[in-house]
């Protein structure tokens, strides 16, 4: 009788793990068997998201800041041996206002976080993936709406997250020869703490200078939209999805 060689749990990095979209990847990862390192700012929501799994790794992270990044990922390789998933979904909202309003200062800040750092870690989790044996990885960045259409007064926000769905072309196109697969998720109106911020529970502003209320969906469905595409097997890639609240004003004319 031949003996049955178990299968290794894969290996995923989650950015922004400490709360909304993060957390709830990150949990649901590591209850489907993943072994997952989450990065964060804040250490104790990262531990909270971990909720003491033995196969969770909370590793504090500023995703702008390149020895942060390069320490994650060490840190990972060191306990696991290599990187199978990259979740990139750090990110921050940024100034409300128009190209005329906000200052140079928040504009570079928001897409420090928001491509910047989207780069760095995907660019760490290239290197580590061409290194590891079998070669190879996932790359699924986290864009949102706003890579089609904007929301009034967002200017900064809108432009990094057309400036991912750059990224994610590129890191797919590049990645090729090496095994390496990137795809995008877009989302809209999931129940995290930034839908507080734009009021879409209260009165999110429209395109016609109104307030509306936009209906939301609960964060485990859209962590169920990422865990479909990171379950992928090899041979085939999720490049791109959108997922939104049933009726939110996205299609036509609202």
């Amino acid at each position: 009788m031949s003996e049955t060689i178990p299968t290794r749990p894969r290996v995923a990095v989650v950015t922004g793990a400490g709360s909304g979209i993060g957390r709830a990847v990150a949990r649901l990862l590591l209850a489907e068997g993943y072994s997952v390192a989450l990065a964060g700012r804040r250490e104790a929501q990262l531990l909270q998201t971990a909720n003491g799994h033995p196969e969770a790794l909370a590793v504090p992270c500023d995703v702008t800041v390149p020895d942060d990044v390069a320490r994650l990922f060490e840190a990972t390789r060191r306990r696991w041996g290599r990187v199978d998933v990259l979740f990139n979904n750090a990110g921050i909202f940024g100034p409300s206002g128009g190209v005329d309003e906000i200052s140079v200062a928040d504009w570079n800040a928001t897409l420090s976080v928001n491509v910047t750092g989207s780069m760095l870690c995907a660019a760490e989790a290239v290197r580590t993936m061409k290194a590891q044996e079998p070669q190879g990885g996932r790359i699924i960045n986290n864009g949102s709406i706003s890579a089609h259409s904007p929301r009034p007064l967002s200017v900064a926000y809108t432009v990094s997250k057309h400036a991912m769905s750059g990224l994610t072309k590129s890191i797919e196109l590049d990645g090729r020869p090496y095994g390496i697969t990137c795809g995008q998720i877009d989302i809209g109106n999931t129940r995290t703490e930034i839908m507080d911020t734009i009021g879409v529970g209260s009165g999110a502003l429209q395109a016609d200078g109104s307030r509306r209320v936009e209906p939301m969906f609960p964060v485990g469905d859209a962590a169920r939209a990422v865990l479909m595409m990171a379950n992928m097997p090899a041979s085939a890639n999720v490049g791109s999805v959108v997922v939104t609240a049933a009726g939110m004003p996205f299609v036509g004319r609202g």
